[in-house]
Formats: C-alpha cells, structure tokens, sequence
C-alpha cells in the first residue's frame, strides 16, 4: 500500500465512508491531502491515506469540519500515531470542557418562555434598567452560572443574555414595553393588557413574537463570518508570497502595532533574525523578529524556536517574536513557557491573519457601516 496510488472512491471505502461522504471530505480538506496526477486523473498516496483516516478520528471525537479545521491550523498535521492521540485527546477533554454544553443549552430557557416573565417583572409601572430586568429573570427561573454564563458554540456570546436581548427587542418592537432612557425600560397598556389575555392568546402572541429577529444580531452573525472566510484567504495568501515578500509583511505589521520603528533585517548572514524593531528612537529597547512562512504541514518545532533564542543570546536581546504561517508545536511552546530569562512570542497563522486584519495590513475596507442609537440625553431639558 505504500507505493500504490489509490481512487478518491478507493480511498473514502478504506477510511469506512461513502463514496459521496468521502468527496465532502476531500474537498473540505483538499489543501491538507497529498494528491498525484497522473493521464489526466487524480490518485492519492498512503499519506493521504493517514490524513483522511485521522480526519475520521476527529469526527469521531464529536469534533466537527470548522472545529477540526481551526485544530489543524493550529496544531498542522500530525506526523505520527502518537502526535494524532496527543491531537485528538486534547482536544476531545477541551470539547468536553468548553463552556458550551448541549445538555446545559437544554434547561436554559427560550426566549419565549422568557415573553411573559420579563413583563411581570415590570407590570407594576415602574422603570426598570436592562441590568435590573436580567437579575430578576435569573432570579425567577433560579439559573446557575453554567446557565448564565454559558457561550454559543461557535460564538462568544452568552446564550442567556443573547435570548434575554432577544425578548427585549421583540417586546420593544412590538410596543408591549417602551425605552424611555437608553437601556431603561417600563411596561405600556399594550404590555399590560397582553398579560391580561387568555392563555391560548398568550402563547399565540409568544410565538409570533419569537419569528421577530433583531436585525443588529444577523448583522453580527455576518460580520463573523465574512471576517472568519477573510481569515482564512489571508492566510493562504501568505502561504503562496515570496519569503522576502512575508518579511517585510511581518515587520510592517508589528511597526503598526505600535511596537516601535521596524526594519528587515540584512537578507544575507542575518543570524537567523530576519527584522528588528526598536522600541526607542536610540534603539537602546530591541525587539528581534523571526518570520517562517511555512505550509499548513509543516510545523515550527522546539528546534527552531531555540535557535532563535540562541540568536537573541548573540545580540543580548530580551525580546522575540517568531511568526510563523502554520502553527507551532508543543514543544515549541513549552520551550518558551520555560524561557524564563527573556520573553518570546509565537504568532502562528490563525492569529497572524487576524492582527492583520484588525491592524488593516493587507486588507482593504470594502464597506463601513454604521448603526446608531437614540440620544436620549439629547433631549432632556437643560
């Protein structure tokens, strides 16, 4: 098997997947998967082999696609059994242990059993602050903090809050509560006659009000998205540049960052250090840089990452910073968590694109947008 070219269909039988399951994969992870052309046709080796039955392993840790790919970007393709079970255990305890939990998700409550709670709350006419309401409601429902705290999977946001938002703006909306300072709500007649209704009219009002969506939340939803999708080309736009091209990227980013005036370094017997920074107009602070643009495979190990110490030894440097367009390994990390004498920072690709993108290097604005709010103060009587 380890000279033999094998189909894209002999392979998913091998990895135990259809034919049309094992296509999704290949796609999905199509950058990762060694491939050998040959009479105009597409054939994979035994390493594409390995890949893809560690990729099945993955899945079969309840990891999904966008969770095994931001692993992989982080962590490359393991090389051996031993580094796929160091993977795949880790973060099989960290799926486990994150603050999202599906069974948590199911005993936090809706935003429609939420409706009529959060106007009872305030059906005696007075006004209540948006913080005020959230502790009544976390009283009412006796939440634990693994309920309030609790984030979406694949977000940062608290699922409580967020539905607790939600509630907010659809009974805003809809005139049963009204905003008289920012962020200060009170009950209106409307509220209160909706409380006064029958209860199969409450519950059809409820479920027509959960169809209402907050159009700032789909807003933000995209917003991710696009800046995730934008992340991920970035990257390998920078897989593909010329090194030279990558240094000076790397040096110009740091330099907006506001660490200092950057240069690159000589190209030629630089000592392993490809860019300086210095801290203070005389250059008495350095920051010593190191740039690897690396393939997703092939990942920067402790080796490297203490040759670049060495390196700061020879300048009587303190301060380094290794980037890198793949990902570091373990070892590497463990390295400079031990580095007790100088301060070493590894920037692997992930975060690479997304300080380029918050520092705006290398992306363009394409649109801006802006949503603003009622003044309230604004109108208030001197």
């Amino acid at each position: 098997m380890n000279n033999e070219l094998i189909t894209q269909t002999k392979m998913s039988e091998l990895v135990g997947r259809s034919e049309s399951n094992g296509r999704r994969w290949v796609k999905e992870f199509k950058e990762y998967i060694p491939t050998i052309e040959e009479s105009n046709k597409t054939f994979y080796t035994a390493e594409s082999l390995r890949i893809m039955k560690f990729l099945k392993k993955m899945q079969e840790a309840s990891l999904t696609i966008k969770e095994i790919k931001q692993i992989i970007n982080k962590e490359g393709i393991p090389n051996n059994k031993q580094e796929e079970q160091r993977i795949i255990g880790k973060y099989k305890v960290e799926k486990v242990h994150k603050d999202y939990d599906e069974t948590i998700k199911e005993t936090i409550p809706t935003a429609g059993e939420m409706m009529v709670p959060y106007l009872k709350i305030i059906k005696d006419g007075e006004a209540y602050t948006a913080s005020e309401i959230t502790e009544k409601l976390i009283e009412y429902f006796k939440l634990t903090e693994e309920q309030r705290l609790m984030k979406y999977e694949n977000g940062s946001d608290s699922m409580f809050l967020s539905r607790v938002r939600s509630v907010r703006y659809s009974l805003k909306r809809e005139s049963y509560i009204d905003e008289i300072n920012k962020l200060t709500y009170i009950i209106t007649n409307d509220g209160l006659d909706l409380l006064n209704e029958s209860k199969s009219g409450i519950k059809e009002e409820i479920e027509e009000l959960e169809k209402v969506v907050d159009p700032l939340t789909t807003v933000k939803e995209n917003l991710e998205e696009l800046n995730n999708e934008l992340a991920d080309n970035l990257l390998k736009q920078l897989r593909s540049i010329h090194w030279m091209k990558f240094e000076d990227i790397v040096v110009e980013l740091l330099t907006v960052m506001g660490y200092g005036d950057g240069q690159v370094t000589q190209r030629s017997n630089d000592e392993g250090l490809d860019g300086l920074i210095k801290e203070d107009k005389l250059g008495l602070d350095s920051i010593y840089v190191q740039a690897k643009r690396y393939g997703v495979n092939n990942s920067v190990g402790r080796e490297l990452v203490q040759s670049f110490s060495g390196a700061l030894d020879g300048k009587g440097a303190k301060k380094g910073v290794f980037i890198t367009t793949s990902s570091f390994t373990s070892g590497a990390k463990t390295y400079v968590e031990k580095a007790n004498q100088k301060k070493i920072i590894l920037i692997d690709g992930i975060e690479l694109s997304k300080l380029m993108i918050a520092h705006n290097v290398g992306v363009d604005v394409n649109h801006t947008f802006v949503v603003k709010t009622l003044d309230y103060d604004y109108f208030k009587d001197e």
